[in-house]
């Protein structure tokens, strides 16, 4: 059977190869173009995916918070008289440690993006979220010694899971900024200091909500 070519000399089997080829060079372009494009998280710092997990850590901890805060006011006196066994000096003391610690982290960042370093900063705010994680040691053995477990009332029950699942992420923090350490691009070095501010963050919230207010 013939083929009928148009006037331009072009048959229609040929036509529909060009058309074909073009689309899928449309669709192959589209899938490469995809993976990078993460709308608002494309403009944050660091990789698009660690910010997801972040959102989803605070609303965690949010919602722990928004329990405790509901659970003082359904029994004030009770959550009164266990909160004076607590230590606002070593919450403080931890308080001004991270905060300072994410100073150092972030300063880490700022000097890798215009001089190529930045890990002597990383290590000492590293070395201060240590720190953080023996004070909170030492407040929980204080508990500890007097009897005071995760058991005894609701008010530790809360404050063993609120502070000791914040206790698991700077662990966690810990590793992160790691690997950082050893692979340290800027977005590597972005990525692990978004998940630390975040931690910074949260016991932000926690201390004031936790220790202080009644």
């Amino acid at each position: 059977m013939s083929v009928v070519r148009n006037p331009l000399g072009v048959s229609r089997r040929d036509c529909f190869g060009m058309v074909e080829t073009g689309l899928i060079q449309h669709l192959n372009d589209n899938v490469e173009a995809a993976p990078a494009d993460w709308g608002p998280l494309s403009a944050l710092p660091g990789n698009p995916m660690m910010w997801i997990l972040i959102l989803g850590e605070i609303a965690v901890f949010g919602v722990f918070l928004l329990g405790f805060s509901v659970a003082r006011v359904l029994d004030p006196q009770l959550f009164d008289s266990s909160r004076s066994h607590l230590s606002t000096l070593l919450a403080g003391i931890n308080t001004l440690v991270l905060v300072t610690s994410g100073f150092l982290v972030a300063a880490a960042v700022f000097q890798r993006r215009h001089n190529g370093h930045g890990r002597l900063l990383l290590v000492a705010g590293m070395v201060l979220g240590t720190v953080f994680l023996a004070i909170k040691g030492v407040e929980y053995t204080q508990l500890f010694n007097e009897g005071i477990g995760i058991e005894t009332n609701t008010f530790f029950r809360l404050y063993f899971m609120i502070t000791g699942f914040h206790a698991l992420h700077i662990v966690l923090g810990l590793l992160i900024l790691g690997i950082v350490f050893f692979a340290n691009s800027v977005e590597n070095m972005e990525t692990g200091a978004a998940f630390w501010h975040m931690l910074d963050m949260i016991w932000v919230l926690i201390y004031p909500i936790v220790y202080l207010l009644h």
